[in-house]
């Protein structure tokens, strides 16, 4: 896994705590970086199940939807977190009840139509036999608008507590309807200090947010195209073609594009589907930069096997992805003339490939010139050197947009910028290895951060840069990426202008 989502639909800050602890020594032991996203709970509509008990529901029969949360759920009646439901619906609409995260079986989820209103209930009629277990269900109204706030008072509360504590590198900002909800949550996070840095990626989940896509996605850093409701609110036979559509935009765009419910069946099995296996490939093939798991991996009885059979499909599906047209389309899209950086990027993936280059490196401090060269996407891999910036107000040193302390995969490396660090004044305070934009590239498809040492800034001389790059070179190596006699494309910045060169390796 790349990142970690933390959803606060379910759990408490205390069990997500627990969980994100559990990360920490994961991080430590295998030496691997994993970036950390909060997910909000947003205009979600909840059954308010107390008891925790299993509902039976017989196809045909009546259930009434009620905001009364005093009462106790049953196959009869259930308690709901939004009392203006009866106001938002009217006969005939469908509205669908599931297990949280369902997997969409008709054994755990149930469909209902809109009966009658009944003052602030709702009458419905179940449309199949289902059992509803579990701690949470959620409500979903297909095409409905629903007059609940985007980023919520409860969400509020866990980002200024559990997100500025953790330092969050993404917040998923659920039910994304419009511009204007990515505006506020930026808005709120400026106002948090450590989170100013944090990516908004918006979750599109329904025909509201797919509406105003172009407009979201100007806002955000990212989308998650959350297609479990997406496939309630959208007719089955549309939703190929609004993936096929906001994935374009989001390759267009530069803009790293997320993907849900890809391999639902690997809760409860070994080996996902034949359908769900070609989703996940189609998935790459489309352009999605990242795989989100689910009920997978949160309730499901094999969620290492779950992550490594979805990486395994990805892998295979990169193999046959069709670079030289995309690169052609990119271009085109973009046109001219260029901005200087995207010319820049263009330029060094088009070396890259014309020399059949094995690694493109990029010196980068905001990751911003690493993320357009992956747009492009290369072939080959894209290894982005954040080069950090140290700040001292002489009575401590951090790094800017620094976390908390975590490992490096390149030992030798990080020995490096220990002995370093120790050699400098007894009052520097340690906050991290990595800053945010390293983390923040994980989640862009074929970027691989490594943080260079803090003495060279990024606007570095010819010599500390040759240093730099020697490192990134023997990781490389290292890795078995790079080999002798291959060529290696390296993109950075010498004074004001920036270099796209090529050297070629000795033995």
């Amino acid at each position: 896994m790349s990142v970690a989502r933390f959803d606060f639909s379910w759990g408490d800050s205390e069990y997500h705590q627990q969980t994100l602890e559990n990360l920490k020594e994961s991080i430590k032991s295998t030496k691997k970086l994993c970036a950390v996203m909060l997910d909000t709970v947003g205009a979600e509509m909840q059954v308010v199940n107390k008891n925790e008990t299993s509902i039976s529901l017989q196809a045909d029969s009546q259930v009434v939807l009620t905001p009364d949360q005093g009462q106790e759920a049953s196959s009869e009646i259930l308690p709901i977190n939004f009392d203006g439901l009866a106001k938002s619906v009217k006969k005939g609409d469908t509205i669908f009840v599931g297990q949280y995260l369902f997997t969409g079986s008709e054994t755990t989820s149930v469909w209902l139509e809109v009966a009658e209103i009944s003052g602030q209930d709702v009458v419905c009629t179940i449309k199949n036999s289902a059992t509803l277990a579990g701690a949470l269900f959620t409500l979903h109204a297909s095409q409905i608008h629903i007059d609940l706030p985007t980023l919520t008072e409860k969400d509020k509360e866990v980002i200024s507590t559990w997100g500025v504590k953790n330092k969050i590198d993404f917040l998923s900002l659920s039910y994304t309807r419009h511009a204007e909800d990515v505006r506020e949550a930026r808005e709120f996070l400026s106002k948090l200090g450590d989170l100013s840095q944090t990516q908004i990626f918006a979750k599109i989940e329904n025909v509201e947010g797919l509406t105003h896509f172009d407009e979201i996605l100007q806002e955000a850093d990212g989308i998650i195209l959350s297609r479990g409701n997406l496939g309630i609110d959208l007719p089955p036979e549309k939703v190929f073609y609004f993936q096929k559509s906001a994935l374009y935009k989001c390759n267009m765009a530069g803009k790293p594009a997320v993907l849900t419910r890809v391999v639902d069946s690997m809760t409860d099995n070994l080996r996902p589907t034949r359908a769900e296996a070609t989703d996940v490939a189609n998935a790459v093939l489309d352009g999605s930069d990242a795989i989100l798991l689910g009920a997978e991996t949160l309730r499901g009885l094999y969620p290492v096997e779950t992550i490594s059979t979805v990486g395994k499909i990805c892998s295979e599906a990169e193999k046959v992805f069709n670079q030289d047209l995309y690169f052609k389309k990119t271009v085109k899209f973009v046109g001219e003339p260029m901005t200087h950086l995207e010319s820049i990027a263009s330029s060094a993936v088009r070396a890259a490939i014309k020399v059949k280059a094995s690694v493109i490196i990029c010196f980068t401090s905001s990751g911003r010139a690493a993320r357009l060269i992956a747009k492009y996407r290369p072939t080959m891999p894209v290894l982005s050197v954040v080069i950090p910036r140290l700040k001292t107000n002489q009575l401590k040193w951090s790094f800017s947009g620094a976390f908390e302390k975590k490992p490096l995969w390149h030992r030798k490396f990080i020995s490096n910028v220990v002995s370093w660090f120790q050699d400098q004044s007894p009052t520097l305070l340690w906050e991290s290895l990595f800053t945010t934009n390293a983390r923040q590239s994980l989640i862009v498809r074929g970027l691989f951060p490594m943080l260079a040492d803090p003495r060279h800034p990024a606007e570095s001389t010819s010599a500390s840069n040759e240093s730099i790059l020697k490192v990134a070179l023997d990781h490389g190596k290292a890795s078995g990426v790079i080999k002798p006699h291959d060529r290696v494309v390296i993109c950075q910045k010498v004074g004001d202008a920036s270099v796209v060169k090529i050297i070629e390796l000795e033995d």
